[in-house]
């Protein structure tokens, strides 16, 4: 039997219930969405389909109105149809998975899967997305088959951004059941999948809720504020930016203290059942409803000034009042930012000796102790664990990775020397010469098992490739500095690029022209990639504005003119080379980057990807093909059979991606907006891309690859001034864009539009590409360009001057 998951059911529309339908949607699965009849109907309502879909019409309602957003595209709404579990209960008969997200009442979810199991076809699979409520006692008096075909999900929320995905197998759950929603959830929804355990909040919540909750508790102990702890498990700790407590401000406090709770009445025989008691004062704001974001106030909020100037409040333990604050300051943050390498951050974040390393410190050895002793409790080994933290909490590293930085014998030996209890386990592995938690050994990484004893290969599929493992495997054959030449095997190679936010700088330039003289001797094709960490992680956040700045300040004109010229021939070249060159781009992939993207042959995008040419912002256009690159996409793709269309309906579109430097919010925007082809794939994972890429790249050898003929392009002409101008007259009266706006956005059109050429005329790419290259260079020469990319360096945010 070949599974396939056609149509999908979810029963529950909350905020959790309906992520899991956008994100099933946004995957292209047809899904239904269910929830319960409002109690409260008048008599008059109670035959009335609208009042009886009351509540899933909010739920879907929310779906569309989310932010950040739930679906990838407003279109993708059209997948999911909504009803009510009592008028449309008969129609899971049609779906091939049903998820239920209703709320955490064992009675409530027994009473629901009693009647899920006489109406579910054959083969279907059902699974539960509670994080507190066993399995077993969920599906006790269900039949074989029923629990045969049930397990956990449990998704993180958002759910479409969290990349955590925890299956949890019932005691009957076939493998075959398992591998498949392993597979599915993998590939098909792009998640990272931990196998967990059916204990108590499972992996993530379980060590994650205990390292808050325990914070909490040793905050109030050593006498620190809430901003000072955020500061302190913010980035410097490899932890998101929003620290402990911002971070439950966007979770919702009610939900925080819900988990804390419910884990504290279920983990009966924990050693550490204390750390889920939550302080005193998380009672109270539950009391006067200061949840956090959804409250307007939690933790953290923000008022507003006469002037509508935003400022930034912290609750004040003490009085209970909301008080402005200063950014924390202490010794270990200061070293922090000193160091080098991830190693040395972390090094002196914990074993520094201010009051802010002694804090640190203690939150972290304990949580290394905890984790420890939850194997094999929650889960077998601690990749699970790590890939919980990493992927569930946006961390950049789990509890045992961490270990491995600060050095396991080091931090045992100041455990003992502190009083800690470390697990015997640890004290063995040392004992016995193993030093670390993972080790890397031929280009494979390997984990430490407790349970044999030894080290053992990580698995992982076929088509993630570490681009880390690979250069440690000395599979880098060229670069410098700013990039490198990975060979991923089979003939072809990784252009991967290593500057801070990849941005594009000359180094770069000269690589490209190195790496496409190695690949087209030595290679079949070649792949442009990376693997940046953070969420979303940038592919190419664009050019090195410094490096701009100070070749316009010294005058270096000519030299800047050189500059672009080489960096559109680099990417010419990418286009028309004769070996498949694919792109795989992720996250940001902003104005150079996108020009890199848009010359390859083939684009192979994550999911997530936030792509635009946003020079505007910084008083450019796009100098390195931008401009002409995505005219040529978007006409392209006009059908030769049709010789004869209306240029003006495909020039708006472009003039306005580029003049309003629109960035697209996901894949699928980016495809609506002519960044990505029909040609182009999207993956949903992540960790697959460059293997996809790679496989794009061999499948088009295979197929025998010619490059495409570069041929002249059809151009608007002088007709693009007046269309933009009356675009333009329309926003500056209404106030959305300033007179240099309007300037720079004619000079846009101008360079789309191919200058002075007749309307419908053919321009060859080479002019067109002199014009913008020519453009670029005079707006570098006005003062207020300067004053953007300078207001932009300084403050991370475009001038409107």
């Amino acid at each position: 039997m070949t599974r396939k998951i056609r149509k999908a059911a979810v029963i529950g529309s909350g905020v959790m219930g309906g992520g899991i339908a956008a994100l099933l949607a946004s995957a292209g699965i047809k899904t239904l969405l269910l929830d319960i009849v409002p109690f409260d109907l008048k008599e008059e309502e109670k035959k009335d389909p609208k009042a009886r879909n009351r509540i899933v019409t909010a739920g879907l309602q929310g779906i569309q109105k989310a932010r950040p957003a739930a679906l990838m595209h407003p279109s993708d709404i059209n997948l999911i149809s909504i009803g009510n579990t009592e008028d449309d209960f008969d129609k899971l008969a049609d779906c091939d998975w049903i998820v239920e997200v209703v709320v955490e009442n064992l009675k409530i979810k027994q009473q629901l899967l009693k009647r899920i199991e006489p109406v579910r076809k054959k083969g279907a699979i059902v699974s539960s997305n509670t994080s507190g409520i066993p399995l077993k006692a969920m599906s006790e008096g269900l039949s074989d088959d029923f629990k045969q075909h049930f397990l956990g999900t449990h998704f993180f929320n958002p759910v479409r951004y969290m990349k955590l995905l925890e299956i949890i197998p019932g005691e009957q759950t076939l493998p075959e059941v398992l591998t498949f929603m392993a597979d599915f959830g993998e590939r098909k929804l792009g998640k990272g999948i931990v196998w967990a355990k059916d204990t108590p909040n499972f992996v993530g919540n379980r060590i994650g809720v205990h390292g808050s909750t325990r914070t909490m508790q040793i905050m109030l102990e050593e006498g620190l504020t809430i901003p000072e702890v955020d500061a302190l498990f913010g980035p410097a700790m490899g932890r998101p930016k929003t620290g402990v407590f911002k971070t439950t401000d966007l979770v919702g406090l009610d939900i925080a203290a819900h988990v804390s709770k419910n884990t504290y009445e279920l983990v009966t025989d924990d050693e550490a059942r204390d750390a889920f008691v939550l302080p005193e004062f998380v009672q109270k704001m539950l009391d006067k409803k200061m949840l956090g974001n959804k409250t307007k106030g939690g933790f953290y909020k923000t008022d507003l000034t006469p002037e509508w100037k935003k400022i930034r409040k912290v609750l004040d333990l003490n009085t209970f009042e909301y008080k402005e604050y200063d950014k924390p300051d202490f010794p270990c943050l200061t070293a922090a930012k000193k160091a080098k390498t991830d190693e040395e951050k972390i090094q002196a974040m914990v074993f520094g000796d201010d009051k802010g390393a002694r804090f640190v410190w203690r939150v972290t050895a304990e949580g290394l102790i905890y984790a420890a002793n939850r194997i094999p409790e929650i889960a077998d080994t601690i990749v699970e664990i790590d890939n919980a933290m990493r992927w569930g909490y946006g961390m950049d590293r789990g509890p045992f990775e961490v270990w491995d930085l600060l050095g396991v014998a080091r931090v045992v030996e100041r455990m003992e020397k502190d009083g800690l209890v470390v697990p015997a386990k640890v004290k063995e592995m040392l004992a016995a010469g193993n030093t670390s938690f993972y080790k890397v050994e031929k280009g494979q990484r390997f984990f430490y098992d407790f349970v044999t004893k030894s080290y053992k290969p990580i698995v992982t599929s076929d088509t993630v490739i570490s681009l880390a493992m690979l250069k440690a495997a000395k599979g880098v054959v060229l670069g410098n500095a700013s990039a490198s030449l990975i060979d991923l095997g089979d003939g072809v190679f990784c252009a991967e690029f290593h500057t801070k936010m990849n941005a594009l700088n000359d180094q770069i330039a000269e690589f490209l022209e190195q790496a496409h003289d190695y690949v087209d001797a030595n290679g079949v094709g070649m792949v442009i990639g990376n693997q940046a960490g953070g969420m979303p992680g940038a592919f190419s956040a664009g050019a090195d504005l410094v490096q701009v700045k100070e070749a316009a300040a010294q005058g270096l004109f000519d030299d800047i003119e050189k500059a672009v010229k080489r960096l559109q021939d680099v990417i010419q070249r990418e286009r028309y080379s004769c070996y498949p060159v694919v792109a795989a781009p992720f996250g940001l992939a902003l104005g150079g980057g996108c020009e890199i993207c848009l010359g390859a042959d083939r684009i192979v995008a994550h999911s997530e990807l936030y792509m635009g040419l946003v020079e505007v912002g910084v008083g450019l256009l796009p100098g390195g093909t931008g401009c002409h690159a995505l005219w040529r996409k978007v006409i392209e793709n006009i059908p030769a059979s049709v010789p004869d269309y209306e240029l003006t309906k495909f020039f708006i579109p472009v003039f306005q991606a580029i003049a309003m430097a629109q960035v697209s919010t996901s894949a699928a925007e980016a495809r609506a907006r002519g960044f990505l082809g029909p040609k182009d794939r999207v993956v949903f994972n992540r960790d697959h891309l460059i293997g996809e890429a790679k496989k794009e790249v061999l499948r088009m050898a295979d197929d025998g690859y010619t490059p495409p003929v570069k041929r002249p392009l059809r151009v608007l002409g002088e007709a693009a001034f007046g269309i933009a101008n009356a675009e333009l007259l329309n926003m500056t009266n209404a106030g959305y864009a300033s007179e240099y706006d309007a300037y720079l956005a004619s000079r846009i059109a101008f360079a789309i539009g191919g200058g002075q050429s007749r309307t419908g005329s053919l321009m060859s790419e080479d002019s067109m590409l002199a014009l913008e290259r020519k453009t670029f260079v005079d707006l570098l020469k006005q003062e207020k360009t300067i004053a953007r990319i300078e207001h932009m360096l300084k403050t991370g945010k475009p001038l409107r001057n």
